[in-house]
């Protein structure tokens, strides 16, 4: 779905005022925290995060753990370690992601929030002891500006929030398990943080990384003009509170993959209003509009047997040009042909919020088909309100009111 999500990003282009920016780019795609979100999101499941967290070695890390270098505590510690059979995450998830500006305004803090349930066998009892696992992974996206490559974003300073660390016994039981449980839950609040950053952060790091390159191979899917296409290639991203923006640059290729124009950033740009709540916008150098909307309506000539076609408005112009001249009707026989040129390629207008189309159109009226030349020939400036919307996966231009 890549293609239609990103040729969507054409659909408020004619629905919008003027703006200057000179100093911008020929394009700037601007992802809001939702996108963000939902692409994070998608990536952690493909990359099976809360399996993860359900093989999170919980029991060999408490073994491992020192007791402080005190020999008191690693009594108590192999004491209360052998009584547990088992100890594992029965069920994990991973609850709403949350992405808002960091204390520096040029980077992101990620917020995922994990949810377990882990529980122990022992001999003292003959069901499992369930306990409940609250924390949350934080992490910092930046932007990497070292000079081994162009200047990218990533994630990094991965790690647990102590105050969203708890863990709490589910079920009650007999005192001497209650004890037990707690001691295991001791060892595992200083065990859990480290699990997490060793075990999940890496994930949660190429997910990010996932997430990254499919945003920018989403801005590089070419956009079908007609026999056309329009491609984008990102000049550098950015953060600016809580999105992420990517500056592009625009180019124009003919059906045979050679480009026929560069879009450069000195013409004013248009700012796309959000389309049907979508968590991105859009502002794009107004003639990478024109060029658009011109590789979609190229100059065509259409032929039509109006007597065949249209024989209802062939008897009105019969009747028309007999009012002016009787002579010239007569000569308009049963096979009389009106060829439509559009000719040039449209203009295109923006007013206040609203945008128009306008191409001029030669009609020549050929007497019959046997006719080498037009009877009379008449120029039109045809105009409408032009509007794109989208219909499933596919992006539709509408005409509206043509005059």
């Amino acid at each position: 779905m890549a293609g239609p999500w990103t040729f969507t990003l054409l659909c408020g282009l004619l629905a919008t005022t003027l703006i200057q920016a000179t100093l911008s780019p020929t394009a700037v795609l601007i992802l809001g925290p939702k996108v963000i979100k939902e692409k994070l999101t998608q990536e952690l499941k493909d990359h099976n995060a809360t399996s993860i967290l359900q093989q999170l070695p919980l029991l060999s890390t408490i073994r491992e753990q020192p007791a402080g270098g005190i020999p008191v505590l690693g009594s108590v510690v192999n004491t209360v370690l052998k009584y547990i059979i088992w100890l594992k995450v029965t069920t994990a998830n991973i609850l709403q992601l949350q992405v808002k500006p960091s204390a520096n305004d040029k980077e992101l803090l990620v917020k995922i929030p994990l949810d377990m349930v882990a529980g122990f066998n022992t001999p003292l009892v003959k069901t499992i002891v369930e306990f409940h696992m609250e924390t949350e992974a934080q992490a910092i996206v930046r932007m990497d500006t070292s000079a081994s490559g162009p200047t990218r974003l990533v994630l990094s300073d991965c790690a647990t929030s102590d105050e969203s660390l708890r863990v709490q016994l589910l079920h009650k039981f007999s005192f001497l398990v209650n004890a037990l449980a707690k001691e295991v839950m001791n060892l595992l609040v200083p065990a859990l943080p480290n699990l997490v950053k060793n075990q999940l952060c890496p994930v949660i790091k190429a997910s990010f990384n996932g997430m990254y390159a499919d945003l920018l191979q989403l801005v590089k899917v070419p956009i079908s003009l007609s026999t056309d296409r329009l491609e984008f290639d990102l000049l550098s991203p950015a953060i600016k509170g809580d999105t992420i923006q990517l500056s592009l640059g625009a180019k124009l290729l003919d059906s045979q993959g050679k480009v026929t124009k560069w879009f450069n950033n000195s013409a004013a740009s248009l700012a796309v209003p959000s389309l049907d709540n979508t968590p991105f916008s859009f502002i794009v150098s107004q003639d990478v509009v024109k060029a658009a909307v011109a590789a979609m309506l190229p100059p065509e000539e259409f032929i039509v047997l109006l007597d065949s076609v249209l024989p209802e408005i062939a008897r009105r112009l019969k009747s028309s040009i007999g009012l002016i001249n009787e002579k010239a009707a007569d000569k308009l026989g049963s096979t009389q042909i009106v060829k439509i040129l559009t000719q040039d390629t449209p203009e295109f207008f923006t007013d206040q919020g609203h945008a128009r189309v306008a191409q001029l159109i030669v009609l020549e009226v050929f007497a019959s088909s046997e006719a080498l030349r037009p009877l009379f020939t008449l120029g039109i400036e045809a105009s409408s309100e032009a509007q794109f919307y989208t219909k499933g996966d596919e992006l539709i231009l509408n005409l509206n009111n043509i005059r």
